[in-house]
């Protein structure tokens, strides 16, 4: 059985795993204040051109979109977001748990758009009765989306304007950064993210990590005592080290966007071969992440050999079903798939 089920089914990358072991036993004091999780946070700065950030390190992230949103908003505000968005439809409702509404905009191949967002704005406090009502409070984007497309660098600014004219700040998923920066199609580097973003964090779950993503607040803009929200709302560990030491190397050598690199050239494969194979196509994404239509039968004769994911249902007699490369597929992983489809 091979696996296009998703880009983090396997564990670490080995030399995560190999200096995980190498510093096992050596005593480190707790809860981040490590020198690799400062070492990785360091790296971190450099690489995203803002040395006045504030990093932290969490271990999902859903865990982390509900630390981060429910630290920048007040308690009569939400959260703006695609209604495809991953905190509108996947999260188990983790953001209304701490007590804030994600709102929602009309997606564009998983997009919001600036001027729809303009016009929300608007009519929002053109409503005679907005204070009776939640507020938007902040702006949450997926780069890559939960689609696989890109915003374009002059689409982020553009809703990151809109944002600032209201005083929200713009909050950028990063689960899946690594492969929307070594998409051919993207126009941005981690330092234009840094730039137009209030807040953002960098994915390992997705990207090498065994688990950890690291929140960015690139203007040194975290919330007050943001360390003790994230204990107060259970995500602190005790062993930060288990999260700095990760980065610390996912962050040296350009290991992050090498293995990002795989992804990428892995799924620009995989397009080559579903279209070889004449599948249709739901969405073809310049990221990691392919959406093909597939009859059900032929799904049910595929799933005994390959691990895929079921996306939604297409009619009666079809199913949208994503593939998914990462870090770790291989060139044999592509050839096993092509003998399948």
């Amino acid at each position: 059985m091979i696996s296009f089920e998703n880009d983090y089914s396997a564990g670490a990358h080995p030399r995560i795993i190999q200096r995980l072991t190498e510093t096992n036993m050596e005593p480190l004091p707790g809860y981040g204040s490590d020198v690799y999780c400062e070492n990785a946070k360091r790296k971190i700065r450099e690489a995203a051109e803002c040395p006045n950030a504030v990093v932290e390190f969490l271990v999902g992230g859903t865990q982390t979109n509900a630390v981060v949103i429910a630290s920048m908003l007040q308690p009569y505000e939400g959260v703006v977001a695609a209604e495809t968005g991953h905190v509108s439809a996947h999260e188990a409702g983790a953001i209304e748990n701490t007590g804030h509404k994600v709102l929602t905009l009309p997606q564009h191949l998983g997009k919001i758009d600036a001027d729809e967002l303009k016009n929300y704005m608007e009519t929002f406090y053109a409503d005679g009765n907005h204070e009776h009502m939640v507020f938007p409070g902040m702006v949450y984007v997926s780069w890559p989306t939960e689609y696989g497309t890109l915003y374009n660098k002059a689409e982020l600014e553009a809703i990151a304007e809109v944002c600032h004219a209201y005083e929200m700040p713009l909050y950028l998923d990063g689960a899946r950064l690594g492969y929307g920066l070594m998409s051919p199609e993207a126009d941005m580097a981690l330092p234009d993210i840094a730039r137009i973003c209030d807040v953002f964090y960098i994915g390992g779950t997705k990207v090498g990590a065994l688990c950890g993503e690291a929140v960015v607040f690139p203007k040194g803009n975290a919330p007050k005592h943001f360390m003790t929200r994230i204990k107060q709302q259970g995500a602190l560990l005790a062993k930060g080290r288990l999260l700095g030491i990760q980065f610390d190397e996912l962050f040296t050598g350009n290991l992050y966007l090498n293995i990002s690199r795989n992804a990428i050239e892995m799924a620009e494969q995989l397009k080559r071969l579903l279209h070889d194979k004449n599948y249709t196509f739901y969405l073809e994404s310049p990221t990691n992440q392919q959406f093909v239509i597939m009859e059900n039968e032929r799904l049910e004769e595929l799933k005994k050999h390959v691990a895929v994911s079921f996306w939604e249902k297409a009619d009666d007699t079809h199913t949208v079903v994503r593939l998914a490369t990462g870090w770790s597929t291989t060139v044999q992983d592509m050839e096993e798939l092509g003998e399948w489809l």
